[in-house]
């Protein structure tokens, strides 16, 4: 059994390590209504591009964009796979990985090969410990990430799909739902498609000046630029959130364990009067 001043030593430890969870969870509830915020603010421009893109998606344009285009064969897809940069965030970047290692091996079983797109530090740690080579990353993004610092990987990956050597192009990131739930979730960038459920009764379309190529091909861009970064800022509210859920366990946790360890200490301590009182009735009676 422990002595009281081994209990007492771990009694000490665990409170200065709740302090610090303590700290971490008003932090990361901070954190999380601005990152929240960021969400909610770019969620408009993001659903209204989708809008309009699923809209020239079924339109009768003469030029037919080549993100527009399915490809005969599907030989080589490819993931931009967002996670987050620090760790203490409970299971949501070990949920994600689940999830963009089962669509990986399920297109491999088909004999489609995967590239990947790395956003964060996590995603790249992962997959540097698989020794999974990536086309591009891109990680420290911070809380108040900018479209500048993800355009240069995304560009890599559309380049790669125009160029043929993608044939589709998919993103995983974490979805904010609530508070308490957040789940991964897969959006297909590329070839762009509209779901059976949103296509419109009426065929219309849009009066483009000066020409539909200029605008179809600056729109194309922005519509995946936007994407990726709701997708970003998406993520960041789950991480905050899953972190600030993750530190109040934690805390909760220490303080269990705190009035399990004063219980110890206080039969320790019983003990080891009572035997200090054997020890002098005993000598008291020797003399």
């Amino acid at each position: 059994m422990a002595t009281s001043k081994e209990i007492r030593t771990k009694i000490i430890s665990i409170r200065k390590t709740q302090k610090i969870t303590d700290a971490m969870q008003k932090v990361a509830a901070s954190k999380m209504r601005k990152a929240q915020q960021r969400m909610e603010l770019s969620s408009p421009y993001a659903e209204k591009i989708r809008e309009v893109i699923q809209h020239v998606a079924t339109s009768n344009t003469e030029y037919h964009h080549p993100y527009l285009q399915k490809h005969a064969q599907t030989k080589r897809v490819g993931y931009i796979l967002v996670s987050t940069d620090r760790g203490l965030c409970g299971g949501l970047n070990v949920n994600l990985f689940k999830l963009a290692l089962e669509q990986a091996h399920d297109w491999q079983n088909r004999g489609v090969e995967v590239e990947w797109c790395l956003f964060g530090n996590k995603a790249e740690q992962f997959f540097h410990t698989l020794r999974i080579a990536a086309m591009a990353q891109a990680d420290n993004l911070g809380e108040v990430p900018a479209v500048a610092d993800l355009i240069g990987s995304v560009k890599v990956m559309l380049d790669a799909y125009t160029n043929g050597q993608l044939d589709k192009l998919f993103i995983i990131h974490n979805e904010f739902i609530s508070t308490m739930v957040q789940k991964p979730k897969i959006l297909q960038l590329l070839p762009i498609s509209l779901p059976e459920s949103k296509k419109p009764k009426f065929i219309w379309d849009y009066i483009y000046e000066p020409d539909p190529k200029v605008l179809l091909n600056t729109l194309m861009i922005h519509y995946i630029e936007s994407q990726v970064y709701q997708a970003v800022v998406d993520n960041i509210a789950c991480e905050q959130v899953a972190r600030m859920v993750a530190m109040k366990n934690a805390t909760d946790n220490a303080d269990e364990l705190l009035n399990d360890l004063q219980l110890i200490y206080n039969k320790a301590r019983q003990a080891a009067i009572t035997s200090e009182i054997a020890e002098i009735i005993g000598g008291a009676e020797a003399v």
